[in-house]
């Protein structure tokens, strides 16, 4: 549901996917390029604790992922 939003959220930034990754990473959230390319694809659905450390990383609320 979020994948769109997330991508165009991240393009903004002019953040990599490989970058992106890296931070969600660091921030304690265990994903890879692999299940990071789905959920942006919106190939499979992101857990809730994903959806909050991506929007932390992002910098948004997380209301602006499901817009």
């Amino acid at each position: 549901m979020i994948g769109r939003n997330v991508e165009r959220l991240r393009r903004e930034r002019k953040i990599s996917q490989k970058n992106f990754i890296a931070q969600l990473q660091t921030a304690g959230l265990d994903i890879n390029p692999t299940s990071y390319s789905k959920l942006e694809g919106q190939i499979r659905i992101a857990t809730d604790k994903e959806v909050y450390i991506i929007a932390v990383a992002l910098g948004v609320d997380i209301s602006e992922l499901f817009a």
